[in-house]
């Protein structure tokens, strides 16, 4: 249960989750049609797909991995792992791993090249700066990840001696390896978050966002900063006192960022005409919850208070309240501010503060009881608690993952209650929160195209600038758009991946070899598939775009 609920949460929630909202919302703020390489993008979700196929295989057919979410050597080798979790792991993760690093590079590459005329790296909007930083650390980390795991798979298959505890080989250096991926990862998933929340302040306190420059030093800062904490995962792993206070150090240094943020949000907030709309809830919510698990952090990074909270529930408790406060805050937060862009209607606003409230206070109670165990000295990852004395603080905690489950249930709800009444949280304007953005210049849901003309960008906040300046939305003068075709080669490959990583797991030799030969081979043969794009007829734009002034007339007589 420790393994899946790991593995699941941050491969399989947290990153496609992130991932997803980058794809979306980055084309439409830089004024793009599409990313770079629209294949790498279909190719890259499939396999996300394909990772998660096999990890929920493992639930049915074989096993899961009894290793704990990192797969730990020499648990996790050959001796003391003998079944196929291990192998159902490793090969869900490098699947998943190729989607998600093609989409870092893919994203890099669109945010460099395809930002709108007149849009300068200081004019981005701060959620496209964190997901450049992201990207590039994805672009960084993830190859570390696929070695490792290479290195362990080796181990398994073939019996080198790389994590093994005799014949030279060193368990140390897994933990090394896969903690220099693994602590970039929780950046990954935070940044984004980050710039969620620059967002969401910035639109519903109806003025620019505090400090915007120090917001972009305080990103890259994180994200060089990211590379030189890693070791805090293991001070008691041994490699004296002198390393141990170098990251101790860098992991203090790096809260001073964070805190920057912090401060920027509140300063923004300051003076704002706020509307506590539910995006910003969640933003304020994040503030006060996220901080708290921000300085148990930094009482973690101290190596000597770190050796007596090793592996207690005061470090279930301090991840969870950076995980949940702010990945997932961020993710409500972003889904809720998004969902309108991407289809065209609000969400339920009654049920999504009931899911709030559930979620925020039940949160609170499931996870402060966990710091006081924590301190009492009560080490993760067991099944049964002996003590009778500890027994009311896990009823307090229990009680508090009920409340979640309210909340998970309500936000379900929501989204049920909202596509019944779709037609009352209709939006016909594109611009429901009086956004400040260039995602919000266009129609909602957008086109295929996103913009019919590409937009010039002349300030910071581009929309908000040309709202000022009373733009008129061009009504004729369309051209053809050049679009790339849909094509169901992501599938094939992803679906040929999973052959190839299901008979590597259950070692069917034959199969592995044909699917390997197979992959190879149709990524080969799609390569010389020219015919890949087409155009979309000025006709076609010119109705899209008459259809979207006559909304846009019909809700200003209305409003």
């Amino acid at each position: 249960i420790f393994t899946a609920h790991g593995v699941i949460m941050i491969f399989f929630v947290a990153m496609p989750l992130v991932t997803g909202l980058m794809n979306f919302v980055v084309p439409l703020q830089i004024g793009a049609r599409d990313v770079s390489f629209p294949f790498l993008n279909n190719l890259s979700f499939w396999m996300t797909v394909g990772g998660a196929v096999i990890v929920m295989m493992s639930l049915f057919v074989g096993e899961f991995a009894r290793t704990g979410w990192l797969a730990y050597p020499p648990l996790s080798g050959i001796g003391y792992s003998p079944d196929v979790g291990v192998d159902y792991y490793i090969w869900a993760l490098q699947v998943a791993g190729v989607g998600t690093l093609l989409s870092g590079v893919n994203l890099v590459c669109t945010i460099v090249k395809m930002r709108a005329p007149g849009m300068t790296m200081m004019r981005m909007p701060i959620f496209t700066w964190t997901a450049l930083c992201t990207n590039v650390l994805i672009v960084a980390a993830f190859p570390v990840l696929t070695a490792v795991l290479a290195l362990l798979a080796l181990d398994r298959y073939v019996g080198t001696n790389f994590f093994t505890n005799d014949f030279g080989g060193n368990p140390m250096m897994y933990v090394n390896l896969i903690w220099i991926w693994g602590h970039p990862e929780v950046y990954i998933l935070i940044l984004p978050a980050f710039g969620i929340f620059s967002e969401v302040t910035s639109a519903f306190c109806g003025k620019r966002l505090f400090g915007y420059t120090s917001m972009v030093y305080a990103t890259v800062v994180i994200t060089i900063l990211s590379y030189l904490v890693w070791l805090h995962h293991f001070f008691t792993m041994g490699s004296g006192a002198s390393v141990n206070s170098f990251f101790g150090i860098t992991t203090m240094i790096i809260s001073i960022p964070t805190g920057a943020k912090i401060f920027n949000w509140l300063f923004t907030m300051y003076r704002g005409r706020i509307r506590f709309e539910l995006p910003m809830m969640w933003t304020v919510a994040f503030m006060l919850t996220f901080t708290v698990g921000g300085m148990t952090g930094v009482l973690l990074a101290v190596p000597p208070a770190d050796f007596v909270l090793h592996n207690s529930l005061f470090l279930v408790a301090h991840f969870h309240n950076v995980i949940i406060g702010g990945v997932l805050f961020g993710l409500f937060a972003g889904i809720s501010y998004w969902f309108p862009k991407a289809f065209g209607f609000r969400l339920d606003p009654f049920w999504g503060k009931m899911s709030f409230w559930f979620w925020v206070v039940g949160f609170w109670f499931a996870f402060m009881p966990l710091y006081i165990l924590g301190l009492m000295g009560v080490t993760r990852r067991l099944r049964t608690f002996e003590d009778p004395s500890l027994q009311i603080w896990f009823i307090i905690a229990a009680f508090g993952a009920f409340l979640i489950l309210l909340g998970i249930l309500s936000f379900l709800i929501q989204i049920f209650v909202s596509v019944r009444r779709r037609e009352q949280l209709r939006d016909d304007t594109g611009d429901p929160w009086d956004g400040r953005t260039l995602e919000w210049a266009t129609s909602s849901p957008p086109p295929a195209y996103n913009f019919a003309f590409t937009p010039v960008v002349h300030d910071l906040d581009a929309w908000a600038d040309m709202k000022n300046r009373g733009y008129q939305r061009p009504l004729t003068g369309f051209r053809d758009i050049h679009m790339p075709r849909n094509t169901g080669a992501g599938v094939v490959l992803a679906g040929l991946s999973v052959v190839l990583a299901m008979a590597l797991i259950w070692y069917i030799w034959w199969l592995a070899i044909v699917s390997f030969v197979a992959l190879i081979g149709y990524a080969i043969a799609h390569t010389f598939n020219y015919n890949r794009d087409f155009h979309i007829p000025s006709s076609d734009v010119t109705r899209v775009e008459d259809e979207r002034t006559r909304l846009l007339a019909a809700t200003s007589q209305a409003g």
